[in-house]
């Protein structure tokens, strides 16, 4: 569903990607773990257009996507759940919502009707954001801004979900709650790459996992494998 290949980007001289591969399988979750300043956000920043690699490919169920603005490739079926959530604070929990429905369904009439189905289901699955949902979204905790964040990601319906270290600066309690959400995305079939801090949760939901180490992958495997590599625990898991 998604293949990057030998990719390569950065920022004006800095060239933080030096030949970043990964796949990830439809319907599987793949982590991507490693220390601050590997290259994690920087890959899905790459892959989601926000950066524009300088070298290498990015296939989104088997068409190229690098160079493409944001935009074509959010219409192409991605959806990118960046790190520190980027709510629009102003708007309504609603709103921020039916934003990420917009490049998807019609503009002007059966908007509202079509998006309903998909607000329906995202708030069975936060529940919290269905009592918020008039609510600014400026004015939610750091977790239910979160929950918007990806469930502004699920009303894209992609074909692959990107979620940019979802735990970041949660309290352990909320990120169990992201982190049940993530696995019942799974357990439905959703496609997602994920970037997080805590490795050991991170391969919990994980099918498949790589290490980033400066700008490009230096281990990957299945889960079982990583926890019995030693380099993996002494840097990762330990």
């Amino acid at each position: 569903m998604l293949v990057v290949s030998d990719l390569h980007a950065g920022y004006g001289l800095s060239e933080v990607l030096v030949g970043t591969s990964l796949e990830v399988k439809a319907g599987t979750v793949v982590a991507l773990i490693g220390a601050n300043g590997a290259g994690k956000t920087t890959t899905m920043r790459a892959i989601s257009g926000l950066v524009r690699p300088s070298k290498g490919s990015v296939l989104l169920d088997g068409q190229p996507v690098q160079g493409l603005a944001p935009s074509r490739i959010a219409r192409l079926g991605l959806a990118h759940s960046p790190e520190g959530r980027k709510v629009f604070g102003p708007l309504s929990v609603e709103d921020n919502l039916l934003l990420g429905a917009y490049r998807r369904l019609p503009r002007f009439i059966g908007f509202r009707a079509q998006a309903g189905r998909d607000l329906d289901r995202v708030y069975g699955l936060f529940p919290r954001l269905g009592e918020r949902k008039r609510q600014q979204a400026g004015t939610l905790s750091g977790g239910e801004q979160q929950m918007l964040a990806i469930g502004r990601a699920l009303m894209a319906a992609p074909k692959v979900m990107l979620l940019d270290e979802p735990s970041m600066g949660l309290a352990p309690v909320i990120v169990q709650e992201v982190f049940r959400t993530i696995q019942r995305l799974k357990q439905e079939g959703m496609t997602m790459l994920l970037v997080e801090q805590f490795a050991k949760t991170a391969l919990t939901v994980a099918d498949y996992a790589y290490v980033m180490e400066r700008g490009r992958v230096a281990v990957e495997g299945p889960p079982a494998e990583l926890r019995k590599n030693e380099r993996v625990l002494a840097a990762y898991l330990g």
